[in-house]
């Protein structure tokens, strides 16, 4: 039962990181930046990575 509910947890908290992680990606001055140096902001990509790896645990957890 804790693990499913774990579980649930890791796949909302995962999917939610991943958002933020693209709207900062996605964000004005994020793509300003990108232009200018051709940099993404670290942020983004640790949302991003961080929120699937969640995601993945989540799903392990359920099964």
């Amino acid at each position: 039962m804790n693990n499913k509910i774990l579980g649930i947890v890791l796949i909302i908290t995962g999917a939610a990181l991943a958002m933020w992680g693209y709207n900062i990606y996605d964000s004005a001055s994020s793509q300003i930046s990108r232009t200018l140096s051709g940099d993404t902001p670290i942020e983004a990509w640790a949302g991003m990575v961080c929120g699937v790896i969640s995601v993945l645990i989540g799903i392990t957890r359920l099964k």
